[in-house]
């Protein structure tokens, strides 16, 4: 938080060493050597579960899910057996953390990469974990995988994630954490001047750029499939709710609908998340018990824009057992 302007910044990430097919890195690409560790409520760490679904690397790369509340100890395994992850063994992320480093003090963050027999942090530079998951992990993709980030519109897609970074997937946290009202008026601005600019952009077009999904719909669907149930009155972005937003409420439940997407969402986990941790901004706790989120699996008519979903390849399987999130009932 800037003292003199109110507005919010966002820590940079304090582990974000790469993991890379070549061997450059200490930190090479191996099936099986890290634990992708996420919470469900997270955004940064729900466009790595969908990216991993997505690419089918389940099988490489297993993974631990934080429960939605977490302390000033950092995130925590309260819904495992024994309230500690099965396979790292421990209670607070924190501990991978600290295994790294001793001394580290920065931020612990969700999506981190935890390499599972030293029990470290290997990264969780969340900027690059999902690009790495597309472009270093390929010799363990699924096959069928569908290609995330193609290297014909790879420059479209940074720039249209550059677009809504600040604005949109940072924006809302920006409003919700500004400490001023001139701060908070600014955020709020830009984040639905930009949604307006993407509304537009999405009304002739199913996808973002090219005709399938990329990278880029990955990060722009995870902000706002939770606009409704967290940012619209918890961060007081409030002008319009998603459901009020006819071409980005469309956008949202094709998504939704497609495999990867809403079958990794859980709108209790991000609830309990938001509600139950900022209590600088809910000091009561208390935990809304809507929006109603049934609409999400109504019809769309998003496919007669034409586009392709997986491009040339095929969709992911069913969800594994333990990774299963309630269905919207």
């Amino acid at each position: 938080m800037s003292a003199t302007s109110g507005s919010f910044v966002r820590e940079p990430v304090g582990m974000d060493e790469r993991i890379l097919a070549d061997g450059s890195t200490r930190w090479p690409v191996e099936a099986g050597r890290y634990r992708l560790v996420v919470a469900r409520a997270c955004p940064w760490a729900h466009r790595s579960v969908i990216v991993r679904r997505l690419l089918g690397l389940e099988p490489a790369i297993s993974m631990g899910i934080t429960g939605p509340l977490h302390d000033e100890r950092s995130w925590r395994f309260h819904l495992d057996p024994g309230r500690r992850d099965p396979v790292l063994g421990i209670e607070y992320l924190g501990a991978a953390y600290r295994a790294a480093d001793p001394d580290f003090d920065g931020g612990i963050t969700v999506p981190a990469l935890v390499d599972v027999e030293s029990g470290e942090v290997a990264t969780n530079g969340f900027q690059d974990l999902t690009l790495d998951l597309s472009t270093q992990w390929a010799a363990h993709h699924r096959d069928g995988a569908p290609d995330l980030y193609p290297d014909a519109y790879r420059d479209q897609i940074d720039e249209m994630i550059a677009s809504f970074f600040d604005s949109v997937n940072n924006g809302v946290y920006r409003c919700g954490f500004a400490s001023t009202q001139d701060a908070y008026a600014q955020a709020y601005g830009e984040l639905f001047d930009r949604l307006d600019a993407l509304s537009e952009h999405l009304a002739t077009r199913r996808y973002l750029v090219g005709d399938t999904i990329t990278e880029a719909d990955v990060r722009l669907w995870v902000t706002l499939v939770r606009f409704d149930a967290a940012y619209h009155g918890h961060f007081k972005c409030n002008r319009h709710k998603l459901t009020e937003l006819p071409v980005l409420w469309a956008y949202t439940r094709d998504l939704f609908q497609t495999p990867g997407f809403g079958d990794t969402t859980d709108f209790e986990q991000i609830k309990q998340h938001y509600y139950g941790v900022h209590d600088s901004i809910n000091p009561s706790g208390i935990v809304p018990l809507g929006p109603d989120v049934r609409g999400f699996l109504t019809p769309h008519r998003r496919e007669e824009l034409g586009g392709r979903p997986f491009g040339d390849g095929t969709p992911p399987g069913p969800v594994a057992e333990a990774e299963r999130v309630p269905p919207i009932a």
